[in-house]
């Protein structure tokens, strides 16, 4: 299903980069096959496409016909890898604009991921008087930015609805057994759905947390996961043909080189959000004990008329991974009799053709420039190819980690700022902190 082209990194890597990397390799995949390597009581996302949980992806789905029946808005609130990935399949699939289109699906919102007044005062007059049901998704239900959301979004739904009402229309995407959101969906009677415990946030896309909202989109599921099994079990097959081994390794290679950016582009708008998942994913996984490569994305073309002359001849730091997805339909390009625009040449083209041509011409002039690229090609965007892109990355991922060797399922680096903030707003237990950060400020 995916292709992968690496031909555009032959003048800036020694032949031979990826055997050299073969040992590694090998090892990396045992690693995260045997769940046996550092941060492997967080690999469950390996065969998850596989092992699953049919009887709550069965829950799963009849939750979401039930919101769909039952609210014309569902609001989501969770933050990071409780957000994104949900977020990045459904602008991919059903548009950025899917809240604005016509539809039988409820409009869906993103709550819980910043702490901006005005965005929060936004929302609620968006929701309106609207029915609305919410999914709180959060492992331990403590984490600031979505307890806060989730806290005055169920003050309004006990308002609008009572508490037997809103019970009905909450559900809690939390820990199996422990933690304050599953205590609290237990004595009030939510549903629940489960994030795993062998399964880390920015690679949970594909367990409740992201599925719930999905489904709720009206996307199909079933076919999202057997994307994703597909490349599971393609991905699977070890050995220096494998797409997955190729571009970890050229990543490691290029980041060895001196390239400390990894530019992820797209010519496709839908994107934006999965790369705001990727971004996430790689540098949460990669960025620690002062190394990995920095996570950045671009949209072409609209970015090549502001970022492309930084790209073009900018300090020589970064690379690119290009990803194309063949289009849905067609729009062919008419002819002006005025012509006044110089583009007649075009007329009769498909769309497509042109920006077949932007994107190699891109390529090329970036290669000449000194930016190495990576092109990943999909069929066209669907829940399989989704799928089966997600998994693709969060394999990628895992082997890289390995390959840099540091743990790809720990983020000790986020705590350090939450630390600071519950100090500065007063949390009992802080007290000491708080005085040395407010001498410092």
């Amino acid at each position: 299903m995916l292709k992968l082209d690496l031909s555009k990194l032959s003048s800036f890597l020694p032949d031979g980069y990826v055997a050299a990397r073969q040992t590694g390799l090998e090892k990396a995949a045992s690693m995260l096959a045997n769940h046996d390597g550092p941060g492997g009581e967080f690999t469950g996302w390996v065969t998850l496409p596989r092992d699953y949980d049919k009887d709550e992806f069965a829950r799963i789905k009849k939750a979401a016909e039930k919101i769909r029946k039952q609210s014309q808005v569902l609001l989501v609130v969770g933050i990071g890898g409780s957000y994104l990935g949900a977020r990045a399949v459904i602008e991919l699939l059903a548009s950025p604009n899917y809240n604005l289109k016509k539809k039988d699906t409820p409009e869906l919102y993103f709550a819980g991921n910043g702490l901006s007044t005005d965005t929060l005062l936004e929302l609620i007059s968006l929701i309106g008087d609207r029915d609305f049901s919410v999914n709180i998704i959060s492992k331990s239900g403590t984490t600031t930015e979505p307890a806060v959301a989730f806290r005055i979004f169920k003050d309004m739904l006990e308002k609008k609805y009572g508490k037997e009402g809103a019970r009905d229309r909450i559900y809690a995407t939390t820990d199996k057994a422990r933690g304050a959101l599953k205590g609290l969906a237990d004595a009030e009677g939510y549903e629940t759905f489960v994030v795993p415990d062998d399964v880390g946030g920015r690679y949970s896309v594909l367990t409740a947390v992201g599925l719930l909202p999905i489904a709720a989109a009206g996307i199909d599921i079933d076919q999202l996961m057997a994307g994703a099994h597909q490349a599971m079990d393609e991905l699977a097959v070890g050995g220096l043909d494998n797409p997955a081994w190729q571009y970890a390794a050229a990543r490691h290679a290029l980041y060895e080189s001196g390239k400390k950016i990894e530019l992820l582009a797209c010519y496709e708008p839908p994107f934006r959000f999965f790369a705001e998942w990727w971004k996430q994913l790689f540098g949460e996984s990669e960025g620690k004990d002062g190394k990995g490569l920095f996570p950045a994305s671009v949209e072409f073309t609209a970015d090549l008329h502001s970022m492309g002359q930084y790209i073009q001849q900018g300090e020589r730091l970064m690379f690119e991974t290009v990803v194309k997805f063949a289009p849905k339909g067609e729009f062919i390009i008419p002819e002006d009799p005025a012509n006044v625009d110089g583009l007649n040449f075009l007329a009769g083209k498909p769309l497509s053709f042109v920006a077949e041509q932007a994107m190699r011409g891109t390529i090329l002039a970036h290669v000449d420039g000194g930016v190495p690229n990576v092109l990943i090609e999909l069929p066209t965007i669907c829940e399989a190819t989704v799928g089966y892109m997600i998994y693709f990355f969060e394999y990628v991922c895992g082997l890289s980690g390995h390959l840099l060797e540091v743990n790809p399922f720990n983020q000790p680096g986020v705590e350090a700022y939450k630390k600071n903030m519950f100090a500065l707003l007063g949390k009992p237990g802080y007290e000491t902190l708080k005085a040395d950060l407010e001498a410092r400020l």
